[in-house]
């Protein structure tokens, strides 16, 4: 039997934490809220307590970063990076868009990314240089090029609105079809070919950098606001979209 794959370990650590998640689900949550009034349950620490146990277990040289419980071998050359409950809004109001991210880093840079989808029964792979996947299908984001013809996800409008109200009125105008969302689906969406592009805002590493191979691996580009590639230091601006054409013409929008 061959051994397992880093990529394997990341499918097999989605599994079991979006059964542990969907154990809480729709059920009592201990809920409380952190210095920045955003929530925490049980789940979240309970769902990255036993990611976090795996991955020291299979891989003790590697550092862990988790939304929940911080930083470990901050210094080590690889890191896996968690988010347990991506959404914990949805998820504590029962919304089943919630979801697990997670990612496997060397020196910084993305080299496995994971969007599950618990409540879906999805799991999105992007692994460097092979691809990106739904629950083992092939997926490519759209070729559509032209803004006012695409799909446009606007996630975390309202902070966008408070802190850039000239962006977000453009925003609001774009696109043939756009929708208002929050968390990792918009942007899953957008690496299967359903969304041409996600404007979003206020992230954590946690959240943008488990996305990076899903995107880049089904053809798109995730930026910041600048057109900068994302690291561990960026200023949580995020912008997704299937098409150079369609990423230019939004970087000219939100980088007023």
């Amino acid at each position: 039997m061959q051994p397992k794959t880093n990529a394997d370990h990341a499918l097999t650590i989605a599994r079991f934490a979006a059964k542990a998640a969907m154990g809480y689900f729709r059920g009592p949550l201990g809920t409380q809220f952190k210095d920045d009034a955003s929530p925490v349950t049980q789940a979240d620490r309970g769902v990255e307590t036993l990611v976090r146990d795996y991955l020291t277990q299979h891989f003790p040289d590697h550092g862990i970063f988790g939304e929940e419980h911080g930083i470990e071998g901050a210094g080590n050359r690889e890191m896996w990076i968690i988010d347990p409950i991506d959404g914990t809004r949805s998820f504590l109001s029962g919304h089943p868009l919630f979801g697990f991210l997670l990612g496997h880093l060397i020196d910084g840079i993305p080299q496995i990314g994971v969007i599950g989808m618990p409540a879906l029964d999805e799991i999105f792979l992007g692994v460097k240089g092979e691809g990106a996947a739904l629950n083992g299908a092939p997926i490519r984001c759209s070729t559509q090029t032209d803004l006012d013809q695409a799909i446009l996800y606007i996630n975390e409008g309202e902070k966008i609105y408070a802190a850039h109200p000239q962006i977000f009125a453009a925003l609001t105008q774009a696109g043939q079809t756009r929708r208002f969302s929050y968390d990792c689906y918009p942007h899953a969406l957008l690496a299967a070919g359903h969304v041409d592009a996600v404007v979003d805002y206020d992230l954590q590493p946690y959240d943008y950098l488990p996305l990076m191979v899903v995107i880049q691996e089904a053809g798109g580009i995730i930026t910041d606001w600048e057109g900068k590639p994302l690291t561990l230091d960026s200023d949580g601006k995020v912008l997704s979209a299937a098409t150079p054409q369609i990423h230019a013409q939004l970087l000219a929008m939100v980088g007023r």
